[in-house]
């Protein structure tokens, strides 16, 4: 019970880690990605944007560390489905840090324009676009398609297994439905990812986790829920 406790605290911590490094590592990004002068100034802000990355990079590994923890107790109820949580929230890993790479590589561009003192800028600006737009789509494709699909998982067992109680699960879904829809919206411009309906759209599952992550903290899973389900296990081998 003491091991389940403090796995379940850990988990906790994660999702409350990998939620403030996201939002740090984006703040710290703004001078390279939305700066009107980026090329030629973004190179001024290279500790800032490099702190961003580092804070993506924690936010990374929270990721994958939520998924590999919770593993052990999701299995319980379904293997397959923990499986899958535990492949998408790698690949959900995988596209952040290809947004990541390009942000320092676009700082990278931005210093080398410094140092070769150009005045045409210009002849730099389809390799800043570019760069810029793999950041955006990776932000697209991980914060809100990835993470529907990966809070979607865990939710509906804990859902069925009752390992937490029901309202979270159950918000759980909902965020991850309309995280998912606004990712698909996001996709066909129908409105940008920083805006106030993406923001509405990302609340409810962004409630889920820190509701969830409080909970973990505080109570852990359900001890006679995972009684039951070891039991259940044991009766199908």
């Amino acid at each position: 019970m003491n091991s389940n406790k403090k796995a379940a605290k850990m988990v906790g911590v994660l999702f409350i880690l990998a939620a403030v490094t996201a939002i740090i590592g984006l703040i710290l990004y703004d001078p390279i990605l939305n700066g009107p002068d980026y090329l030629t100034r973004g190179s001024e802000y290279a500790n800032q944007v490099i702190m961003g990355a580092l804070m993506e990079l924690i936010l990374v590994i929270s990721a994958i560390g939520t998924s590999t923890i919770m593993f052990p107790f999701l299995r319980k109820y379904n293997e397959t489905i923990a499986l899958w949580h535990v492949c998408f929230r790698f690949l959900e890993a995988v596209i952040i840090t290809v947004g990541i790479i390009s942000v320092l590589s676009l700082l990278t561009l931005s210093k080398e324009i410094v140092a070769t003192g150009t005045q045409d800028a210009a002849s730099f600006q389809a390799s800043g676009t570019v760069l810029k737009a793999i950041h955006d789509w990776t932000f697209l494709l991980g914060p809100n398609i990835m993470l529907g699909i990966n809070t979607m998982m865990y939710s509906y067992i804990f859902y069925r297994s009752k390992l937490v109680p029901r309202f979270i699960p159950i918000l759980g879904m909902i965020g991850a439905t309309l995280v998912f829809i606004a990712g698909l919206l996001e996709m066909f411009d129908v409105f940008s990812q920083l805006s106030v309906w993406g923001a509405i759209l990302s609340l409810p599952v962004a409630a889920n986790e820190m509701i969830l992550a409080i909970w973990l903290i505080v109570k852990g899973f359900n001890e006679s829920a995972l009684t039951s389900l070891s039991e259940k296990k044991k009766a199908t081998r």
